[in-house]
């Protein structure tokens, strides 16, 4: 039975560990335990990259739209919203574009559709 709740016990250090460097990684938090900063410093930038890549190849109107400004404020937004497990890239780059409305950094440029009602 020991042996049982030994391996439970390890597994959960593991996931929590895991958690850590995820959160190192991908929403820009501290370097867990016996983990070189540079190095995390190098592979963080490299995701980021990637990902606002990524973005970028989706929506490049968005892109294009913000100019200069998209990879700032790409960056801000990864940080704050880190890719969920299982979401798609699609979906970060929508969401991506809503927080730039949101924001005030794009227009909205959804139409609003107003009903007239008669009243008679």
């Amino acid at each position: 039975m020991a042996e049982i709740d030994d391996s439970s016990a390890a597994r959960e250090r593991l996931a929590s560990q895991q958690a850590a460097l995820l959160n190192s990684l991908l929403a820009n938090g501290p370097a867990p335990a016996g983990f070189d900063e540079q190095r995390l410093d190098v592979e963080r930038r490299a995701l980021l990259s990637k990902r606002r890549g990524i973005v970028r190849m989706l929506g490049p109107s968005v892109a294009d739209e913000l100019g200069d400004r998209f990879r700032p404020l790409f960056d801000a937004y990864a940080f704050a919203h880190p890719r969920r497990a299982g979401s798609r890239a699609r979906e970060d780059a929508a969401q991506f574009a809503q927080w730039c409305r949101e924001t005030g950094e794009l227009p909205d440029n959804r139409k609003s559709y107003w009903k007239f009602w008669r009243s008679d």
